[in-house]
């Protein structure tokens, strides 16, 4: 038996409406968010959380949500004067040219991850290491716990430190785990990991013009 016209359109309404993408979420209030929405770190699952505007402004005063949610900062800064050399790279053992690394304030460490095609992978180095290398520098006193990360980029020009907000990392281990192909990522993972730096270095501010709070050593 052939379905009439109007079933068959029916039929395609319904699925195109069941196909149909749904809207980001505040995932604290249920609001419809927009594209380039904020994020809140969920300290107890470890894991990002869309947030809305009003949200994200919440989770920024002292003892909202008894400290469950941190909401992600915007700044990028880098630190001209700071430099990184192929030893200081050595010493970090990544196999790989890019690597990010953040404070876990629940384990009181420091973790450091690089983007792969299975995702995200923790480095096993020792974190006095890290320490070590990057311990020193004013970009890593300014870090703040699980919201921001160091990024850095080794390149034949040397390596490249940014304080950047936790979410783009991982937005950056997505992409390449999208793009990636064969051993080397391939021509199309190459090219977007030289955007994605080229837009960290253009929002990047001097660390001098930085609104310096209480610095903080970096600690294993």
């Amino acid at each position: 038996m052939t379905a009439s016209p109007a079933t068959r359109t029916h039929g395609l309404r319904r699925f195109v409406t069941e196909r149909a993408p749904q809207p980001e979420r505040c995932e604290l209030c249920a609001v419809t968010v927009p594209a380039d929405h904020r994020h809140l770190v969920d300290t107890e699952k470890r894991a990002l959380v869309c947030a809305c505007a009003p949200c994200g402004l919440l989770m920024e005063q002292p003892g909202a949500a008894a400290g469950r949610f941190r909401t992600v900062p915007d700044r990028y800064l880098a630190d001209p004067a700071h430099h990184l050399d192929d030893s200081a790279w050595d010493a970090l053992q990544i196999p790989v040219g890019v690597a990010f690394l953040f404070r876990n304030a629940a384990l009181d460490r420091l973790v450091a991850l690089y983007p792969s095609p299975a995702g995200a992978t923790e480095s096993e180095l020792d974190p006095a290491t890290w320490t070590d290398v990057l311990g020193g520098s004013r970009l890593a006193a300014l870090l703040e716990p699980d919201v921001e990360a160091l990024l850095l980029r080794r390149t034949d020009g040397g390596c490249a430190c940014h304080l950047v907000p936790i979410d783009v990392c991982y937005e950056l281990v997505g992409r390449m785990r999208l793009l990636w192909q064969g051993f080397d990522g391939g021509a199309e993972a190459r090219a977007a990991l030289d955007a994605f730096f080229a837009d960290v270095a253009r929002r990047a501010r001097p660390v001098d013009e930085a609104e310096r709070p209480s610095r903080k050593a970096v600690r294993p």
